[in-house]
């Protein structure tokens, strides 16, 4: 009987473990077909927002680099409005004499360091300087003093360091007046020295 007892006893652990067997296999095949079916939506998912990714960044590369042609752009027209606006500047400041003179006053020779200054900083440029006078005089006369006032700023130029070789003269005389008034204020505008970036 003991016998017996002990084969039920075994019998019945031997079927309680099939049916765990049976039960743990089927559950495992049913997780693997999940677990593959979740890899392949996983990975799936994972391409997508891969490929979002990619195309966020190549959008957001574009943008930058969009807004850096911009500001290149932005520079280099500041940069040309710069020199622009500083040779303008440079053309448009005159230097003046005294009635039937060709010496350089204080102010005109301060008004040539600044070009001289500016000059040495722009190599490249070659410079005409203009001789003018006021109407009082005769032409010849005239012609050569707008000469003899051309040549002594390009002399103090010179003199400051530009080279020569840069700089060329002409005087126009009492032709081309800035004010053609016949007053004190307009002759004393008219006699100058004018300079022209060739």
């Amino acid at each position: 009987m003991k016998k017996r007892v002990w084969v039920n006893l075994v019998m019945a652990i031997l079927v309680a473990g099939l049916f765990l067997t049976a039960s743990c296999a089927k559950k495992t095949i049913v997780s693997d077909a999940t677990t593959i079916e979740d890899q392949e939506k996983a990975k799936l998912e994972a391409d997508a927002k891969a490929a979002a990714e990619a195309a966020a960044k190549a959008k957001a590369d574009q943008i930058t680099q969009q807004k850096l042609e911009d500001e290149i752009a932005r520079e280099k027209a500041q940069k040309a409005a710069r020199i622009l606006a500083a040779k303008q500047l440079f053309e448009n400041q005159d230097i003046h004499f005294e009635y039937d003179s060709s010496d350089l006053s204080e102010i005109a020779k301060a008004g040539l360091k600044e070009k001289a200054a500016w000059l040495k900083n722009n190599v490249s440029l070659m410079i005409t300087i203009e001789g003018h006078c006021d109407e009082r005089g005769t032409t010849e006369y005239n012609l050569a003093l707008g000469d003899r006032r051309a040549n002594t700023a390009k002399n103090y130029l010179v003199n400051l360091g530009v080279s020569a070789s840069r700089l060329n003269t002409i005087s126009y005389g009492e032709e081309k007046p800035l004010d053609s008034a016949m007053t004190e204020a307009a002759y004393k505008i008219n006699r100058r020295a004018h300079f022209v970036i060739n």
